[in-house]
């Protein structure tokens, strides 16, 4: 009886030791789901829909959309205290362009200390993806290209620079979940960007707050944000959206997997109808990331679309 009960002591042991061990794993998973607003963004020249993103040293730019796509307004948010203010195209005076399409993503970039910003319209052909150089708060176009994979003409839904070099820039580009690679060079301004395979996101198994959501293939997928090596990238459904993050992305080939450790929701009450994330971003000065959303609290509503980032969060 001393035996067997030492025993029954033995493995209880082993047990709670075993749950010990394996607690901290479960509570360093890390979730964010409140954010601040910094600003709204209006609806001049009746562009109310958000749509590409990209976050720079200072400031971050959002791009809106009219319904038929026929004009495209650029706002720049200064991170620090929100104010907000409406790009000029120095191409024409006016306050919008009219060649960017769907706008669905952005990146920005310096060149021998000049700012540009590359843009995808989500259309096939030659204006696939556009370069706007970028003074203040005036910006020119300056370039326009092909974008072709396997010899075909490819439209994408999102853009980010990688890397660049003496002679290059290196792209990743996505449509829908799968992910392509492309260079540039340095000064280009036209030309086709002939595309590679890259890798293709698996969501079916990825854990928001430690769970997987049931109908994610539900979830429409958005621009994306890229930082040291590492992918973050926006799904919504309704008024829920979720940032799910994938490392290891200069090596990543075939299928992969999101981090389940570290992910971010906004479930929101107070815009029913939608909230929408559509592109997001790493700052370099403080590691927040923030996005700019389409947020309604009715069908009708277009008033409460705005830039903000995720509480809590910095990036490694």
């Amino acid at each position: 009886m001393k035996r067997m009960f030492a025993g029954k002591h033995f493995f209880l042991s082993v047990f709670l030791l075993l749950c010990t061990v394996m607690m901290p794993i479960t509570a360093s998973a890390a979730y964010y789901n409140t954010y601040t607003t910094v600003a709204t963004l209006d609806n001049a020249n009746g562009a109310n829909a958000a749509e590409g993103f990209a976050v720079g040293s200072t400031y971050v730019y959002s791009v809106k959309v009219n319904s038929d796509e026929t004009k495209a307004d650029i706002y720049r948010t200064k991170m620090s205290d929100g104010t907000t203010t409406l790009m000029t195209n120095g191409d024409t005076g006016t306050t919008y362009a009219t060649y960017l399409g769907h706008a669905n993503d952005v990146v920005l970039s310096t060149l021998d200390g000049e700012f540009y910003m590359f843009v995808v319209t989500m259309n096939a052909g030659s204006m696939s993806l556009v370069k706007l150089k970028y003074v203040g708060t005036t910006y020119y176009k300056v370039g326009n290209y092909t974008i072709q994979y396997n010899g075909a003409d490819k439209s994408m839904s999102g853009v980010k620079i990688t890397s660049k070099d003496a002679s290059n820039i290196y792209f990743l580009f996505k449509s829908g979940r799968t992910y392509y690679r492309g260079t540039l060079p340095l000064t280009s301004n036209s030309g086709t960007i002939n595309v590679t395979d890259g890798f293709y996101l698996n969501i079916e198994d990825a854990k928001v707050n430690g769970s997987t959501i049931s109908n994610i293939t539900s979830y429409a997928g958005q621009g994306f944000g890229y930082d040291n090596d590492t992918l973050y990238v926006p799904f919504t459904y309704q008024n829920i959206s979720i940032v799910l993050v994938y490392h290891n992305i200069s090596t990543a080939t075939g299928t992969i997997y999101a981090d389940d450790n570290l992910s971010f929701r906004v479930t929101s009450s107070t815009y029913p109808d939608l909230f929408e994330i559509e592109s997001v971003g790493i700052d370099g000065t403080n590691g927040y990331l923030w996005f700019n959303c389409n947020r309604r609290t009715d069908p009708s509503d277009t008033a409460h679309d705005a830039v903000a980032y995720f509480n809590g969060f910095t990036a490694p």
